[in-house]
């Protein structure tokens, strides 16, 4: 897999190199640039930060076949985007974004690769980021994000890993988390998914708990949709790693939009993060061609967790 990198502006071109940036001292203080990362020449995912945006996210996400799952800046909700990952810090609001949410802004940006060629990943994105409040000053926290994507062969899907770190910014002494039923990382599905509620986890199907109009809260170490992209059918799941302070709650919904969130239960139990104690977070995200029986996800969920011990030196 390799990484290849659209740049729009000279400072970006150090991505190439591998270079960390000098910390922003203003907001986003690089250039909208998209990562896309590669298992040979087919993408796996694309990466979209910097610029004007509230937040970095994973803008597409493909199968083996290159059919991309994922939905990004719709009028129903343009703070919808792809996969990406928020909650409300300290009552402010980092999900929605108007003039009174804050900002998940650049501090540094690199890549690093697998120690050798038997790693099963090759290339993995580490983007540092300040959560600054809708105001500017001070930020209230600093997240360190790390996303990989594996090698697809022997896999039967593409399978990424999203690692986050959640600390108080400096000067703080602690956070306080909290936010919607449907805050963390969450995944707006590509249209014609839309009403696609054939929703399942280890358990069978995901009946949950109803907290408003068909959007259910359900348990499960995964949890898995199957629907239809680009007139093909696909599963995707979403595994919650056991090392995770809380385990995952999923928000699931079918309409009038399809989507999916690994979550903390934040609405009902806001979470606090004291400094030198770091929330941390890993969920996995996969996609097959085709219906994916509940066997096969339980397979690669266990192939998930051996892989998240896979060592990585800077590049």
């Amino acid at each position: 897999m390799e990484v290849s990198v659209m740049l729009k502006s000279a400072a970006a071109l150090l991505l190439i190199a591998g270079t960390a940036f000098a910390e922003a001292q203003s907001l986003n203080a690089i250039a909208l640039s998209s990562e896309i990362a590669k298992d040979g020449d087919r993408p796996v995912l694309e990466y979209l930060h910097g610029g004007d945006l509230f937040k970095p996210y994973v803008a597409k996400f493909f199968s083996p076949a290159g059919v991309n799952i994922l939905r990004d800046q719709i009028a129903d909700h343009r703070h919808h985007h792809g996969l990406m990952f928020a909650v409300g810090v300290d009552g402010v609001d980092f999900w929605a974004e108007n003039q009174k949410c804050g900002r998940q802004i650049y501090k540094s940006f690199g890549w690093v690769k697998g120690t050798s060629r038997d790693c099963p990943w090759v290339a993995a994105l580490e983007d540092r980021l300040a959560w600054v409040p809708a105001a500017g000053g001070q930020p209230l926290a600093i997240e360190d994000r790390r996303i990989k994507a594996y090698r697809r062969e022997g896999l039967g899907a593409s399978l990424l890993a999203w690692q986050t770190q959640l600390a108080p910014a400096e000067g703080r002494a602690s956070i306080k988390l909290s936010g919607s039923h449907y805050f963390g990382l969450g995944m707006r599905f590509v249209q014609t998914m839309d009403g696609a509620d054939d929703f399942f986890t280890p358990e069978g199907k995901a009946v949950g708990e109803t907290v408003r109009g068909n959007e259910r809260l359900v348990r499960g170490k995964w949890c898995a949709v199957v629907g239809e992209a680009d007139g093909k059918p696909v599963t995707v799941a979403m595994f919650d790693a056991p090392g995770n302070v809380r385990p995952a709650w999923w928000f699931i919904m079918a309409k009038p939009f399809a989507y999916m969130s690994a979550t903390l239960n934040l609405h009902r139990e806001p979470l606090v993060v004291e400094a030198g104690k770091p929330l941390a977070l890993t969920y996995g995200v996969a996609v097959w061609d085709g219906k994916a029986k509940a066997g096969e996800i339980d397979k690669l969920y266990a192939r998930w967790l051996e892989l998240s011990a896979a060592k990585a030196e800077k590049k």
